[in-house]
C-alpha cells in the first residue's frame, strides 16, 4: 500500500475512533459551533422574517433597488463581514467598549450578519407566492399588509421550518467570518470549521478528518430534516386544497 494511502487510512481510524469515544475536545468544539450557529439563526430568523415579510408587502420609492441589495447581500463573502465586525468590535472601534472581540458573542454576531440576508430573501420570495394564493381572502376580511403577511407565515410553517434550517446550515459551514472576529482560540472560540483548518495545517489529520466527518453528518441530517418539511409543506397545501 502506498504510503500516502496508509497515511490516510491509518488518520480516518484514528478519526473515527475519536468520535467514538466521545473526545473531549471534540465534543467541546462540536458543541460551540451548534452553539454559536443556532444562537445566529436565532437572531437572524427575528431580524430575517419580520424584514422578508415587510418588504413582500411595502412599496415605496426605492423598493426595487433595496430590493436588488438583498439579492446582493446573498453572496456577500464571509470574510468581507468578518473583517467589518472586527473593525466595528476592535479597540479602536465604535463598539469596542463592548469587550467582545474574540469571544462567541462576536461570532454570533459575524454569523447572524451573514444569515439575516438569506433568511429575508427567502421569506420575502415565501410571503409573496402566498399572498399571490391565498391574500385577497386575508384583505377582504380587513386585515393590513404587513398583518397579511404575518399570517402566511404562520400558515406556511414548514416553509418557514426550511428557510431556518437552509440558514443553520450556511451559518455552521461558514469559516472566514467566524476565524477573523473569534481568533480561532483553543476552548473558547474554537469550532469546526475553523479546527478543520488549523489541525489540517498542523498535519493532525485525525482530528481534522473527526471534525469532518461530524459537521458532514451536521449538514446531512439538516437536509433530511429540509426535506421532512417540504414533505410536510406539500401534505399541508394538498390537504387545504
Amino acid at each position: 500500500m502506498p504510503a500516502g494511502m496508509n497515511d490516510f487510512t491509518q488518520s480516518f481510524a484514528t478519526a473515527l475512533d475519536l468520535i467514538s469515544a466521545a473526545d473531549a475536545v471534540l465534543v467541546h468544539t462540536v458543541a460551540l459551533s451548534l452553539g454559536v450557529s443556532g444562537g445566529a439563526c436565532l437572531f437572524g430568523a427575528g431580524f430575517g422574517l419580520l424584514g422578508g415579510a415587510w418588504l413582500a408587502v411595502a412599496r415605496f420609492p426605492g423598493h426595487r433597488a433595496l430590493v436588488t441589495l438583498l439579492n446582493t447581500l446573498l453572496a456577500l463573502p464571509s470574510v468581507v463581514v468578518g473583517l467589518v465586525v472586527y473593525l466595528l468590535l476592535s479597540r479602536s472601534g465604535p463598539l469596542g467598549s463592548w469587550g467582545i472581540l474574540f469571544t462567541p458573542a462576536a461570532m454570533v454576531i459575524a454569523q447572524t450578519i451573514l444569515v439575516v440576508p438569506l433568511v429575508a430573501a427567502l421569506t420575502r420570495q415565501l410571503v409573496g407566492d402566498s399572498l399571490r394564493d391565498g391574500g385577497d381572502q386575508l384583505r377582504s376580511m380587513g386585515a393590513g399588509a404587513f398583518t397579511c403577511a404575518l399570517l402566511m407565515l404562520l400558515h406556511d410553517r414548514w416553509a418557514v421550518l426550511t428557510v431556518l434550517l437552509t440558514a443553520f446550515g450556511r451559518a455552521i459551514a461558514e469559516v472566514g467570518a467566524v476565524m477573523i472576529v473569534g481568533g480561532n482560540i483553543a476552548g473558547i472560540t474554537r469550532v469546526m470549521t475553523t479546527s478543520i483548518a488549523l489541525e489540517t495545517s498542523k498535519g493532525d489529520l485525525a482530528l481534522a478528518l473527526a471534525l469532518g466527518i461530524v459537521l458532514l453528518a451536521v449538514v446531512g441530517f439538516i437536509n433530511v430534516l429540509i426535506g421532512f418539511a417540504q414533505r410536510g409543506r406539500g401534505s399541508a397545501l394538498a390537504g387545504a386544497r
